[in-house]
């Protein structure tokens, strides 16, 4: 019998115990603290190895100042509006397109430089709700949902492959 590892013998058995396996090569022992040395990436998640390769299309560009600030300003334009229609329960992707080109915005269009940018609104796939895009500037963006659960509103910059939206999958 084995337990926790060990091996246990009745104590009238004749002969060696058997074996269950090489001693001269243990296992490998997984460390808890994460990947071995030199196999980290600094700033990955994790410290996983080749997460930011892996992952690159997840991970937005940076915003310069000026598109940083002009992207905060929208986003607390946007929020009391996502929350209001949180409040009302009103999530769906035409309640939220309607309230927010209130505000202002083109409805998908080209992206400006000048004013204010141009809106994305889009269903959810799985559940009630919908997300919001919206390009401040070419580099800069305000991205939110409002959903049956919660709302949240953000800023971040663009991703490489699909805009303001976060991408959902690899390539």
């Amino acid at each position: 019998m084995t337990a926790c590892g060990q091996q246990h013998t009745d104590p009238t058995a004749t002969g060696p115990a058997p074996s269950f396996g090489s001693t001269s090569s243990p296992l490998p022992v997984r460390s808890p603290l994460g990947p071995a040395r030199g196999n980290v990436e600094p700033d990955s998640h994790d410290g996983a190895p080749h997460y930011r390769e892996n992952n690159g299309f997840k991970i937005p560009r940076d915003m310069s100042p000026a598109g940083e600030e002009a992207a905060r300003e929208e986003a607390a334009r946007i929020e009391p509006v996502l929350k209001r229609l949180w409040t009302a329960k009103a999530w769906d992707a035409e309640s939220v397109r309607a309230a927010l080109l209130k505000l202002g915005y083109r409805n998908e269009g080209p992206d400006s430089e000048q004013g204010r940018g141009t809106l994305f609104v889009q269903a959810h796939d799985r559940n009630p709700g919908a997300g919001v895009a919206l390009n401040v500037r070419h580099d800069a963006c305000v991205t939110a949902f409002v959903q049956t659960t919660n709302y949240q509103v953000k800023v971040n910059g663009r991703f490489l492959e699909t805009g303001c939206f976060e991408p959902r999958g690899g390539h």
